[in-house]
């Protein structure tokens, strides 16, 4: 009888062992993937409207762009070159916490200019389907500030090495590369990937902090999620 209660600890702590082990290896591989290969964050802003909404969460392919050491890294995890037209995530360079989406408009080497709220790179007019603009006003120097008309009216420059020139697809409303300058590449971290779940929420939502206000977005998920926007690709 002893023989069979020992038995039978022995198998239970054997069972908890690997429940133990199973927990432990799970953590350690959401912490690997959650740290190199996916983030999740949320979109609080307007400026990469109607790609992105204010309300979408997104997860962030960290590998897109992930420097390589070897040969066998870049076969085994081939790096994607930073082309015109990608959407890019980045740290910004105002606010170093904070991470940012903006779409690459020109890369190194390209002439940019906007001309009355058309772009053009390297003389040629850039076919952009995605942007949209909610204020007909085309802004000019003539008649507006300069931290104003360079909204529509940009340039021409040329992309200096190693950065990219980047703006947000709601053209009107974006505080991107028009008025802070070029984006040094290393601060790329990956781009957007995939929505996971996406709900009518305030702009700059993340920035009410209290109790009240958190709950109240805590029961708004479900009566105003945008059913049809989850687990869309981002592009």
């Amino acid at each position: 009888m002893f023989k069979k209660k020992k038995e039978k600890i022995k198998r239970d702590k054997s069972v908890f062992r690997e429940y133990f082990e199973l927990i432990a290896e799970t953590a350690i591989f959401l912490f690997f993937v959650m740290t190199f290969v996916v983030q999740a964050s949320q979109i609080p802003t307007p400026s990469m409207e109607n790609t992105i909404l204010v309300g979408d969460f997104v997860l962030i392919n960290k590998l897109a762009y992930a420097r390589t050491l070897s040969a066998f890294e870049r076969f085994v995890l081939p790096r994607k070159s930073i082309e015109k037209q990608d959407l890019v995530v980045f740290r910004s360079l105002e606010e170093p916490e904070k991470d940012v989406v903006k779409r690459v408009i020109a890369v190194s080497g390209d002439k940019l200019e906007i001309r009355d709220k058309q772009v053009f790179v390297n003389d040629n007019p850039l076919a952009e389907d995605y942007k949209i603009h909610h204020d007909s006003r085309v802004l000019d120097k003539d008649r507006y500030y300069a931290q104003d008309y360079v909204r529509d009216n940009f340039g021409p420059v040329v992309v200096n090495p190693g950065h990219s020139f980047v703006m947000g697809d709601n053209r009107d409303n974006s505080y991107d590369s028009r008025w802070w300058g070029e984006l040094p590449n290393d601060r790329i971290k990956g781009r957007p990937w995939v929505i996971y779940f996406s709900y009518a929420a305030e702009e700059d939502s993340h920035l009410k902090t209290s109790a009240r206000e958190r709950l109240k977005k805590l029961v708004s998920y479900l009566p105003k999620a945008r059913w049809r926007r989850i687990f869309r690709l981002v592009h």
